[in-house]
């Protein structure tokens, strides 16, 4: 039995580098080799050395963007994660009719166009679109309100962008709340607001935790959502890296920004896979 074992142990190695190995090679190809390009700009462009990345800690200019992108992304997370819990719970939790209509909601607007999706808010938000013609004809506003090329437009855009991503980690880990428990706090006595709080919240904080990540990482590359709805007023990082290296060539500094927003998600995915099990959130 133990001589059988250690035959078919080779085999087993062999077959998992047959599926495994395109893989790899996929990712060095798409991914390690042009990552390693872009880091040798970084130190190379206009000049070997690292005064690029010297000037990404110095300059108050980057210092700006880099604090309102950070500002931005962390309010669509928040926004995103907020509207994607009460959907989640709606998801797992309500009538099979609101269950299928809340799962058509999310999935939808997968096959939208982000671009589409832009120039519609755009046209919802801006001085004379829907919204803001709406409010005056009625009467609630004289004036029409800055929806439009401001933060606030921008992280609007985003967080219609971003929630159905949060949705799923957030569904997935209430489906594996064990509703006995609650059942139980009940039984002894704890009202709904009680069980929430002190019970089911925090069983799912991990998917709190996940989704907020998920969101914030993903913001941090928007790049056509803040272009249109911000109307060059409000620069994300990505939009700065496609500006120095496509219209100023300045390909050394683009580099060296991408580098170091590469390395702070890095950062954060480690410091959140501390806290969080992502096999959990992937059930």
């Amino acid at each position: 039995m133990a001589t059988a074992t250690r035959r078919t142990r080779p085999r087993r190695l062999s077959i998992w580098a047959f599926y495994i190995a395109p893989l790899i090679l996929l990712l060095l190809v798409s991914y390690f080799i042009p990552l390693l390009g872009v880091f040798s700009w970084s130190v190379t462009e206009p000049e070997l050395g690292v005064s690029q990345y010297l000037r990404v800690m110095t300059d108050p200019g980057i210092h700006s963007i880099l604090l309102r992108t950070l500002r931005i992304c962390a309010l669509t997370a928040v926004f995103s994660v907020f509207l994607a819990y009460l959907l989640a719970w709606h998801w797992v939790y309500g009538p099979p009719l609101r269950r299928k209509i809340i799962a058509f909601a999310v999935l939808v607007p997968f096959w939208i166009s982000v671009l589409i999706r832009a120039f519609g808010w755009l046209a919802l938000l801006r001085p004379q679109g829907i919204i803001n013609s709406t409010l005056t004809d009625v009467g609630l506003i004289s004036d029409p309100l800055p929806l439009v090329r401001n933060e606030l437009g921008v992280i609007i855009g985003m967080v219609h962008f971003m929630t159905p991503f949060a949705v799923f980690p957030l569904v997935s880990v209430m489906r594996q709340v064990d509703l006995r428990i609650l059942q139980a706090a009940s039984g002894l006595g704890a009202r709904a607001f009680r069980r929430f709080f002190e019970i089911f919240l925090p069983l799912t904080l991990p998917g709190i935790i996940g989704a907020f990540f998920i969101v914030f990482v993903f913001a941090l590359g928007f790049f056509i959502t803040p272009a249109i709805l911000g109307g060059g007023r409000v620069v994300m990082i990505a939009e700065y890296i496609y500006t120095q290296m496509s219209q100023t060539a300045n390909w050394g500094l683009g580099a060296a920004l991408a580098t170091t927003l590469l390395g702070f998600v890095l950062l954060m995915t480690w410091i959140v896979s501390r806290f969080v099990d992502f096999e959990r959130l992937a059930k």
